[in-house]
């Protein structure tokens, strides 16, 4: 996923070269450089966790925040970074980007919310302004589907990354409009009770977030990437089994440490909710996972085509996730 083709060709070289600036060299030799267009949250400690299971296993994993998913896939494309975390569909389609998604880390899980006050319904936002993460998310992509289900139109689109963030501007009056996850919610619920509207949204099955790379960097680096799928599918099953091992693995990886104390207790319900939920892709995605995604993307704009018309072999590299449940078995 990502901006308008035109977007990314006019602004291409002006942000690799910012991300180059964050990225380490490339003559870290054997370092694999993941790119994450976000900031650390809650959200993303089983993935850190993931991560360090990786490294235990002989992978040196280098993990860098960038402002936005647009900048990390340009920093995988441009080779400032060998990893990227997101859903780059519109850039390896209308752009022809050399990469591929190896690895579904999540589906689209999210609550469009609203301050009461001022709306009630989906239609009480046509003509009004809403909030997602970033261009070419999926939140984008789920409010534009919602556009076209609900025959509205906003006045704007603003990004403001971290779900965190956009659940304490709706708090705190700064948006009234907008998207937030799972944790979000229920932050919302505890904070302000029936202050906030969560708007119906059914049908949205498809990939949240997923690991892409450069075909090159698969070819030549198999052993470290199915390293890190198997890492990840192992840690998802663990998580999904019993949720309270993430605050485990927080403490023996010491991540995120500075965590405010209620982010903290978060951690727990968070996890226990999108375990019960089955929100974690037991069997990594691929050709299942790619088809769903054809459909919707397809419908919110940000592919092209007919569904059946797309091909799999175009957007995903499927062999390390072959290989890791050729060994792991599946679920």
């Amino acid at each position: 996923m990502c901006k308008s083709v035109s977007g990314v060709k006019a602004g291409f070289m002006a942000l690799a070269l910012g991300a180059g600036l964050l990225m380490s060299s490339a003559a870290d030799a054997g370092k694999v450089r993941v790119a994450f267009g976000d900031i650390a949250s809650v959200e993303s400690l089983h993935l850190l966790a993931a991560f360090e299971r990786a490294k235990e296993q002989g992978v040196d994993i280098e993990v860098t925040y960038l402002k936005s998913e647009d900048i990390a896939a340009q920093a995988v494309v441009g080779g400032q970074a060998d990893i990227g975390v997101g859903g780059p569909y519109a850039l390896m389609q209308k752009v022809k980007a050399p990469i591929r998604m190896f690895l579904q880390l999540s589906t689209l899980r999210f609550y469009p919310a609203v301050n009461g006050q001022f709306y009630k319904t989906w239609k009480d936002l046509n003509g009004q302004e809403i909030a997602v993460h970033s261009r070419g998310s999926g939140t984008e992509a789920i409010m534009k589907l919602m556009e076209d289900r609900q025959g509205i139109k906003f006045s704007k689109i603003s990004y403001i990354p971290g779900s965190e963030v956009r659940t304490g501007a709706l708090l705190q009056g700064n948006v009234k409009a907008t998207i937030v996850d799972s944790s979000g919610r229920r932050l919302l619920e505890t904070q302000a009770p029936g202050k906030f509207v969560i708007l119906p949204l059914d049908g949205v099955n498809a990939t949240d977030e997923a690991l892409f790379a450069n075909q090159a960097f698969l070819d030549k680096n198999a052993a470290d990437v199915d390293k890190i799928v198997e890492a990840i599918v192992q840690t998802w099953r663990d998580v999904t089994a019993n949720p309270g091992v993430v605050t485990e693995w927080r403490a023996k990886y010491k991540l995120m440490p500075d965590l405010p104390a209620g982010q903290v207790a978060e951690i727990l319900p968070y996890f226990q909710e999108l375990a019960q939920g089955n929100a974690f892709p037991l069997n990594g995605g691929g050709a299942v996972a790619a088809k769903d995604d054809f459909a919707f993307y397809t419908l919110s704009g940000q592919l092209t085509g007919e569904p059946a018309n797309l091909k799999v072999a175009d957007f995903w590299d499927t062999r390390s996730l072959d290989r890791a449940l050729a060994k792991l078995g599946t679920k």
